[in-house]
Formats: C-alpha cells, structure tokens, sequence
C-alpha cells in the first residue's frame, strides 16, 4: 500500500513541477542533495458532486488515508478536510472545497458550465489528481471570478494538481527553525507571502508555516494565452503536543492566509 502512495505522490510532484519549477530549485537548495520530506499536498475542488472534497479524498481513503480533521474558512466561503495515513512517514493530504452555492447567480453559472458537461464518473479516473483542467474557460470568465474569488479563479484556470507541497522543518538536516528558513530562501532571492506576516502560526498553536509566491506560468484560455500565478512551496514546523508527538491538524487562521500565495501580485 504504501510503495502505491509513493507512486501517486511522485506522479502529483511531476505535474506540479511542470508549473512549479522553482519547487525543484528549492527542494535542492533546503535538502542540499538529500531527500527532502513532504509534510503535506493541498488540494482545491469545487462542492458540485461529481468533483467535491469526497470524490478527491476517496483516491486517497482507497490508500489508507483517513479523515482527520475539518476546517470552515467563512470569508473564502471555503470547507476543507485534511486526511492522515496509516504510515505516518506518508505526506498529509489538506483538500478544500469552494461553496459554490454562496455566491451570486452569475458566479455560479460560470463554474456550472465548467462541471456539468464533464462525465459523472470523472473524479473515478486514476490519473484524476493530476489529470490538470478538464473544462474550458474564456479569459473574460476567469476575469469575472478573479474579481470576486481567487481561489475558483484559480481552480478554473488550473484544474487538477497540487495547489502546493510543503517541506517538512521538522525532518531537515541543516535547519530546525522557520526564521533560518525563510532567510535561506529571501537570500536566494525568493519572494516570500508575507499577507498576515511571514510566518503563519506559532508554538503556541502548534504550527508555523510560511510560504513563497507562486510561480507564474502560461494558460491557454479559450480565447487568450496569459501568464497567471500558478503553484507555490510552503514550509511547515511542528511542535510536540502535550503526549510528546507532533501536532499533525492544520490551524484555520494560518491557512486562510496560506491561500493568499497564488493572489495575483
């Protein structure tokens, strides 16, 4: 089971280094030559049935995955789950979900028009995690999204990927403190999402992340080729809980501002 997780996860970092390529750069430059360890993939998804948080989450509950824990992002209009494998040594998995239902009329028919043409079945493919946009979509219709939510905005131009990785502090050889880190990465002359501060959390939480910039990359619209923010790398310490194990949840207030990474800059 887990030699088929491994498997996913290196064909979701494939995809994601296509848009993505200073994640390859940075994975070098933190692991110096050594492996670098993923403390966890997000995911964004639409709550439109065929392709809600469930039918995502299902890929990875058939692997051994389990549902730890819920989150409510009330101004993004956002619900998300993260999931936790039997083999701790795996990545967690943070998946979010757009309430398409609490937006306008005409916010809500742009993405119907997107979901409901595609097959029933769509989210059932193997390759869906990283199967990119099944949908088209106009220039003017992504416009008309970005000016109200980023986040569909963003799921509309990219479809299906990691919307991020994340090393994992806690397991590098050559840092053990997030400040190290990010000075690490700003002197490499990397732009760090300092929306709520650079770093997101503290030990009193349990947590602390930051997180560069997404890249930019090119996306053939229906009608226009443009280059729109795509993917980023996020960096996460965790601290011991009162029993002596890391702290494995996800705090709200902290990945609210996570999402502002790929905001247009």
């Amino acid at each position: 089971m887990t030699a088929k997780v491994i498997a996913l996860f290196d064909k979701i970092w494939q995809q994601y280094l296509t848009v993505t390529p200073s994640a390859n750069r940075i994975h070098h430059l933190l692991g110096k030559g050594k492996d670098v360890i993923n403390d966890h993939v997000a995911y964004r998804t639409f709550n439109i049935e065929k392709v809600n948080l469930n039918k995502l989450a299902k890929h990875f509950i058939d692997l051994g995955y389990t549902d730890c824990g819920q989150y409510n992002f009330s101004a993004k209009k956002l619900t998300a789950k993260h999931f936790e494998h039997c083999d701790a040594t795996m990545p967690k998995v943070f998946i979010s979900e757009l309430r398409v239902e609490a937006f306008s009329t005409e916010i809500q028919t742009i993405i119907h028009n997107l979901i409901d043409p595609l097959p029933d079945n769509i989210s059932e493919q193997a390759h869906f995690l990283y199967s990119g946009r099944p949908w088209q979509i106009s220039s003017t219709d992504y416009k008309t999204l970005l000016a109200t939510s980023e986040y569909a905005a963003w799921l509309a131009a990219w479809g299906y990927r990691a919307n991020h990785f994340t090393v994992s502090i806690n397991h590098l050889d050559d840092f053990n403190c997030i400040v190290d880190v990010n000075n690490r990465l700003k002197d490499a002359g990397y732009l760090l999402n300092s929306n709520g501060g650079e770093i997101k959390g503290d030990k009193t939480v349990k947590l602390e992340q930051s997180s560069t910039l997404a890249d930019k990359a090119l996306v053939e619209f229906s009608d226009v080729i443009l280059e729109i923010p795509s993917c980023f790398y996020e960096f996460a310490k965790r601290y011991p809980l009162v029993n002596g194990k890391l702290y494995s949840g996800f705090v709200t207030a902290s990945a609210d501002k996570i999402f502002e990474s790929t905001n247009m800059t």
